[in-house]
């Protein structure tokens, strides 16, 4: 006969051994984007408020709009793509599953991707005009 200690049992992390650091991950990063919003809407807050497109592409060639926006869309797309794949697991099954987990995942990357690249543009095409 084998005795599981509650601690045994929660060191073991469930079934997939992957729980509890799931939840974690959530837990984390869903503090940070709380810490995290207020910096990106002032931000966005502040491009919107500028009168010309010249000046809101500027305005991100600044360090800090710029880190503050990639930082919020990287870890708020991550969040959501972890967090979407909780979901289909308990409301989807079989094909639909897979097909939702591949499209929520790709789509989260992709807003990852055009948002690093239109950011890195901005950059580049403002480095090379100086």
């Amino acid at each position: 006969m084998r005795y599981v200690t509650p601690r045994k049992a929660a060191v073991g992390l469930g079934a997939s051994h992957t729980g509890t650091e799931h939840h974690w991950w959530m837990t984390v990063s869903s503090a940070a984007l709380a810490l995290l919003t207020p910096s990106f809407l002032m931000v966005m807050g502040t491009a919107l408020q500028l009168p010309e497109r010249a000046d809101i592409l500027l305005y991100f060639t600044r360090p800090y709009p710029a880190i503050v926006v990639a930082i919020f869309m990287t870890l708020g797309m991550m969040h959501f793509i972890k967090g979407s794949r909780i979901m289909i697991d308990d409301y989807l099954e079989h094909t639909a599953r897979k097909v939702a987990i591949i499209g929520f995942s790709i789509f989260g990357w992709a807003v990852i991707a055009f948002t690093l690249f239109a950011l890195a543009r901005i950059q580049l095409a403002f480095a090379q005009a100086i």
